[in-house]
């Protein structure tokens, strides 16, 4: 097992059965989709625009063997483990590592509000020593518009000198460009192998040129491509393009509910409406909503 490349990454949605519960085939056929003629080097399932939370915990769990019996690669796949709860933790990254998918995307505990670092610490200390292999890598994942839990750059070096190479990087949806800056200049970025990931393609470069990994985005689950091309664009003009197909794209689907308007793209692209289920209390664009979606998209194009 090895540390997750880096690159542009899909914050993957989760499709579901009638009943309620994930559809581990569909799920498995739309990652390996992704990470081909979808343009993402990776994959993050079971994170927020893959409405993880709100999976049942069953299927967290069960999700990572069947991801390992379909042979997807492993250094290509980041898994959502976090909970409030630091036992689910535990249990959902263990799943994950027995399966031999060694990196996680650990939101911190988010019920209650407000905790001291030195609580959110012990959470996440408690996570390393409970599951106790060095070749665990845990991705911190910041977004404290949803969860009102920040992580600061004080927290997360203090972690990454408690447990090296374990703490692997973090997640920075805060949408604050700044925010990643402070943590890649708290830890040195790429250049001592920690790889922060901001979650908006429009930062893409901005972002590489400071020592970031790549991206991790809800919105790259229909435009990775995109994102791809820009990252494999030459400096000059012909990248300055590209990102501005990219941005453009971003400014566009944040228009949307985001996690609706992904499962909406991929039903249009599939013909299977059972895409757009969504787990409560969400649910799919309207009527007018789609047709909005629809034609912002061949604008686009």
């Amino acid at each position: 097992m090895s540390k997750a490349r880096r690159g542009i990454y899909a914050a993957a949605v989760t499709p579901f059965n009638a009943d309620g519960s994930m559809n581990f085939a569909k799920s498995i056929a739309y990652c390996q989709y992704l990470m081909t003629d979808g343009g993402c080097d990776g994959v993050a399932p079971t994170g927020t625009t893959g409405e993880g939370t709100s999976v049942a915990m069953r299927d967290r769990l069960a999700l990572p063997t069947a991801f390992a019996e379909a042979g997807i690669e492993t250094d290509r796949v980041i898994f959502g483990t976090g909970s409030p709860a630091s036992g689910d933790c535990v249990d959902l990254t263990r799943a994950a590592i027995d399966a031999g998918f060694n990196n996680v995307l650990v939101l911190p505990p988010y019920y209650y509000k407000s905790p001291s670092d030195d609580g959110l610490f012990n959470y996440y200390a408690n996570l390393v020593e409970k599951i106790g292999r060095d070749d665990l890598r845990v991705y911190m994942y910041h977004f404290p518009q949803m969860t009102q839990v920040p992580l600061s750059p004080d927290l997360v070096t203090r972690l990454r000198k408690e447990f090296g190479q374990v703490i692997a990087g973090l997640k920075d949806s805060s949408g604050d460009f700044e925010q990643s800056r402070a943590i890649v200049e708290a830890t040195g970025g790429v250049a001592e192998d920690f790889d922060v990931y901001p979650s908006s393609e429009a930062m893409l470069w901005d972002g590489l040129d400071i020592g970031t990994a790549g991206i991790i985005s809800g919105s790259t689950n229909a435009f990775g491509a995109k994102a791809q091309a820009a990252l494999q664009a030459p400096a000059g003009t012909e990248r300055d393009a590209a990102m501005v197909a990219v941005k453009a794209a971003r400014t566009m689907a944040s228009g949307y509910p985001l996690m609706a308007a992904m499962k909406q793209v991929e039903a249009w692209r599939t013909g299977d409406d059972d895409w757009t289920r969504m787990a409560p209390p969400l649910l799919p664009l309207s009527d007018a909503q789609q047709a909005s979606l629809k034609a912002d998209i061949a604008a686009l194009d």
